[in-house]
């Protein structure tokens, strides 16, 4: 029996989506050993009235550490701060979500904790009393199944590949102020990248264009299909745009980029290369759109539709506009 804690990210005072999936996701694992979960969030004072959420995802501890150093992430404050909780909590496992944010900070606590780290996970289980993770290898090609024996087991997620459930249940929130120390370096600024509304890594739908786009002043069609779809669709890229320099790097989806599970995703132009299936070859939906009939991206594909996607593509817009809005 052990309890399992779940790292909640927030941005601006405001409860990131992606951290329901994680706290479901340990809720999930709790169940499995029969301990409790507990959430744990950090944030400048204040935070507590956006905490409460949590709980109808599964969180029977509510966490959360207030100090006007945590309003923005710092990765030093951060990680000595998750692991003193980790510490004082004495936690089965600590699951993360595989964001920017966790990529960055999972390793970290898992560094000072001094315990291996799963990343990238796309399932998790219980076995005899210990926590089990499935994940990617060989660019997605296989699964493997891991059994890990360190305390903590220390997990991060994929994002929208875990589900978030709601219960009828609230959770108990405990709000306490961390000892900071002043940490050797500082973020000065923070720049968002233009136009961009959601991280294609987070995404529920993604619309990803490659070099069959021809011209990135092309790209204007991709843009109208992404509004069409609305506003938790966001715009990726092949490496190929990339290097061109068509598009921002952030875009990027692939082995060298970001890897994506959304519930849609949507290719156009994209050959199907083996380093651009690594980063979006596990999401739900794979709509392809390609004038060769012979591209990879096929072989993965759900859908699959061979054709211009300068023909293609304004119809297919007007289509889900009609669908969605009658026209």
């Amino acid at each position: 029996m052990g309890d399992i804690l779940a790292f909640a990210e927030q941005h601006e005072g405001s409860i990131r989506s992606g951290s329901y999936e994680v706290v479901s996701a340990a809720a999930q694992v709790a169940a499995g050993l029969g301990g409790a979960t507990h959430a744990l969030l950090l944030g400048s004072p204040g935070l507590s009235g956006a905490a409460g959420r949590l709980g109808a995802y599964g969180a029977d501890v509510i966490r959360v550490a207030e100090h006007e150093a945590l309003a923005s992430y710092s990765p030093e404050v951060y990680a000595a701060t998750v692991a003193d909780a980790v510490r004082e909590g004495g936690y089965t496992a600590v699951v993360f979500a595989a964001t920017s944010q966790g990529k960055d900070l999972a390793p970290r606590v898992a560094a000072l904790l001094d315990v291996p780290l799963a990343s990238d996970v796309t399932g998790i289980g219980t076995d005899g009393g210990g926590v089990t993770a499935r994940r990617p290898v060989y660019a997605g090609k296989a699964f493997v199944r891991l059994a890990i024996d360190a305390t903590p087991a220390i997990l991060s997620i994929r994002p929208n590949v875990f589900g978030a459930s709601e219960r009828a249940a609230a959770g108990t929130i405990e709000s306490f102020t961390p000892d900071v120390t002043e940490p050797k370096s500082r973020v000065v600024e923070r720049k968002a990248a233009e136009g961009a509304s959601v991280d294609v890594a987070e995404a529920s739908i993604v619309v990803s264009g490659g070099r069959g786009m021809r011209d990135p002043e092309n790209w204007n069609l991709l843009e109208d299909l992404r509004e069409a779809l609305g506003p938790e669709a966001a715009l990726g890229a092949s490496r190929a745009v990339v290097d061109a320099g068509w598009r921002p790097h952030g875009e990027q989806v692939g082995q060298t980029g970001k890897t994506v599970a959304p519930k849609l995703y949507i290719a156009v132009g994209i050959s199907g290369a083996i380093q651009h299936l690594a980063g979006m070859r596990t999401s739900q939906t794979i709509v392809a759109v390609n004038k060769d009939p012979d591209a990879p991206i096929f072989g993965v594909a759900d859908y699959g539709i061979v054709g211009d996607a300068f023909e293609v593509l304004p119809r297919l817009t007007e289509a889900i506009k009609v669908l969605k809005h009658g026209g």
